[in-house]
């Protein structure tokens, strides 16, 4: 199994049941061609860079799921015809490396006071 990630754009005045059944949808057909859904999250309404469909935003939803090409072609389908969907895209991330969260570093204090000395010297200037 490959994995997977779609974002699709929702028309933004759309009911909290209209949602519903958009976001059910994609869960059914990842589930019934045997793909696993990990993740489905609401990014919310956005500003779009040009209007579709006669809408300057819109509500994005984000999915990541595992599955095959023939769930591909059938999800993506069911966008299109949906016409609560304003846009979508699915991208096969399998090759890519995983995204890891940048752990914080340690400061100690030394370090921190050497930081604040540097911020509070300003710097110098040269007239010539």
């Amino acid at each position: 199994m490959r994995k997977y990630e779609t974002i699709f754009i929702l028309q933004p005045e759309l009911s909290e049941d209209d949602i519903k059944s958009v976001t059910t949808k994609a869960q059914d057909v990842i589930s019934s061609y045997k793909g696993e859904c990990f993740r489905m999250d609401d990014w919310g309404i956005r500003k779009l860079a040009y209007p579709i469909k006669k809408c300057a935003r819109g509500r994005y939803y984000y999915v990541r799921f595992d599955g095959d090409s023939a769930l591909i072609a059938e999800l993506e389908r069911r966008l299109r015809l949906d016409e609560k969907v304003l846009r979508y895209q699915s991208v096969n991330i399998t090759d890519l490396p995983e995204r890891a969260v940048p752990e914080k570093k340690a400061v100690t204090p030394e370090a921190e006071a050497i930081e604040n000395v540097e911020e509070a010297v300003p710097a110098e200037e040269t007239a010539e």
